[in-house]
């Protein structure tokens, strides 16, 4: 694979990428509710490929703490910069998107908020309690920053809300830090899905990485390795777009073949999930995948069961 500072810029789309325009009704009903609500959602911030569909179907992935965030990586749209105070009606809004929407599973993802005292992680659970209030039965999946240097605390308090999984993204492997993620810390976000499962197990937990950038298929076996190491329950992987001429540089379109490769050998791991096409994203397909997960465990569980008493019948 070429070097980043190499790499043509922004080279044609394949055919497998590329999506249709959004010109649905349910589209545009799903756009009019979060501008009603004033919600930002990450499928506009960030230029998600799969908006159309998703809005069409009434499943849009809600950003809360604003639309400014305080870090600048290398492949996200979002704005950088400093964000305004936090909205105390949005937990609120949230929970009445859900109900008006007919939710059965939701995403919650927000932006760095490095400013906050404790990252933004109270936000999240004030979101959690007011979507249980009024969706008792919606699952909730949230998708959290990394809270750096208030990890430990953030994470105490938004697992003891009790989401239904919680996605926290390493994006990418090591190697690239430094260019494509250089607020963060691969180990400190491997840590901090770790310590979800250390504080309650029974959390699924769920993280992702881009293809494209420039990395080897051994370090995605690693990282892979390194999930699996911290418990993590669900993969994703999706290819890498370049949102604008100032972000980072794809260096390949990696195949759907080579896609479904990448994802035998993630099952082949331990992984309860794996989602793994070229426009997988953290919350595409999100409700039906957990649905999955959840059977993937009940079945697990089912079977240690099984095993279990007839080694004691044995003995």
């Amino acid at each position: 694979m070429n070097d980043i500072s190499t790499a043509p810029a922004r080279p044609r789309k394949p055919d497998w990428i590329r999506v249709k325009a959004p010109v649905s009704k349910g589209y545009q009903e799903t756009r009019d509710l979060m501008r009603d609500l004033k919600l930002n959602t990450v499928c506009e911030e960030a230029a998600c490929p799969n908006i159309g569909e998703c809005w069409t179907k009434k499943h849009a992935t809600v950003m809360i703490l604003g639309d400014v965030c305080t870090r600048a990586c290398a492949f996200c749209n979002v704005k950088t910069g400093m964000p305004r105070a936090v909205d105390a009606s949005e937990p609120g809004h949230v929970a009445e998107a859900a109900a008006r929407l007919g939710l059965q599973h939701i995403v919650v993802t927000s932006v760095d908020r490095d400013d906050l005292p404790d990252g933004g992680a109270g936000q999240f659970v004030k979101v959690i309690r007011a979507l249980r209030d009024a969706t008792p039965n919606t699952t909730i999946e949230i998708l959290t920053p990394d809270f750096r240097g208030k990890m430990l605390p953030a994470v105490e308090a938004i697992v003891a809300a009790g989401p239904d999984v919680y996605n926290h993204n390493l994006e990418t492997v090591p190697r690239l830090y430094p260019m494509i993620r250089p607020g963060a810390r691969y180990y400190a976000s491997l840590r901090l899905l770790e310590e979800v499962k250390r504080h309650n197990p029974a959390i699924f937990t769920k993280s992702g990485v881009m293809l494209g950038l420039g990395e080897e298929r051994l370090e995605v076996h690693q990282v892979m390795d390194d999930m699996r190491s911290a418990g993590i329950d669900f993969l994703t992987m999706g290819q890498y777009l370049q949102p604008t001429p100032k972000h980072a540089k794809v260096i390949d379109f990696v195949t759907p073949q080579a896609f479904s490769a990448f994802g035998a050998i993630a099952r082949a791991k331990g992984f309860l999930q794996v989602a793994s096409t070229p426009l997988t994203r953290s919350s595409y397909h999100a409700g039906d995948d957990f649905a999955q997960m959840r059977a993937a465990r009940e079945a697990q569980l089912a079977k240690a069961a099984l095993v279990g008493a007839a080694s004691v019948k044995v003995s």
